[in-house]
């Protein structure tokens, strides 16, 4: 039988946040949290996409020239063209994911046994979320959709929230919890190391849902997807 830690509320060490599994409010919390999450995501992306590669920059100062006969406006329009290709994809994936688990957390993750859905409460604000997911086949549990609201990150409450996860996970005798990212700033992934994750590898040009793999988006557009694993025992 699987049990659910966090039914009530518990509060990390470091952190002021209560991390409960009973203040679901019909997937409103998540979709409050989970959209602005990605959509910052999704510019800081955009940011970090000038001069990706040299092809891009090359072909960039020749479609500037032609239609502008200046270069002035090249960085303008390399941040543009990354801009509505990085939002076009987060929000393809933001459409998938409110339609699917999103939707309703309760099929998803409160009702199968193995799976398990928390936020972080404080000031009686929900401001975080994280679910698990188990997979019975290989005896691993996933941590999936760990968001925190923007105003309240840098108190801990992520590693309160990862936290919670791995306390499910060893309660329920999981192997190992696994995880996997497209985040592209250094304290997301110290984060996991912080928890005691590995990186066990990564994926290049990897493909969320909604996105196209046209010329111009492969140009434009694209993700790394670092896998992560925590090993609680040996099988």
């Amino acid at each position: 039988m699987v049990s659910s830690p966090g039914v009530g509320a518990s509060r990390d060490g470091n952190s002021n946040a209560a991390v409960t599994n009973t203040w679901l409010r019909s997937g409103v919390p998540a979709a409050w949290l989970f959209r602005p999450g990605c959509i910052l995501a999704s510019l800081g992306k955009a940011k970090r996409g000038l001069g990706y590669r040299l092809f891009l920059f090359l072909i960039s100062i020749v479609i500037c020239f032609v239609v502008t006969k200046s270069f002035l406006l090249l960085p303008i329009f390399l941040m543009g063209m990354r801009y509505y290709f990085s939002r076009k994809v987060i929000l393809h994936y933001l459409d998938c994911a409110l339609h699917t688990d999103m939707s309703d957390i309760e099929q998803y993750y409160m009702k199968p046994p193995g799976s398990c859905f928390w936020v972080a409460v404080l000031d009686g604000n929900v401001v975080g979320i994280v679910a698990a997911r188990g997979n019975e086949e290989d005896n691993t549990v996933e941590l999936r959709r760990m968001s925190v609201d923007s105003n309240y990150r840098g108190k801990g409450i992520a590693k309160a929230l990862g936290r919670k996860v791995l306390e499910f996970a060893m309660l329920n005798n999981y192997s190992s919890v696994v995880l996997g990212t497209t985040a592209v700033k250094m304290a997301a992934h110290k984060l996991y190391e912080s928890l005691g994750f590995k990186h066990v590898g990564v994926v290049e040009h990897y493909a969320l849902p909604g996105m196209t793999r046209s010329l111009l988006e492969r140009m434009f557009f694209q993700l790394r997807y670092h896998r992560y694993r925590l090993q609680l025992r040996e099988e």
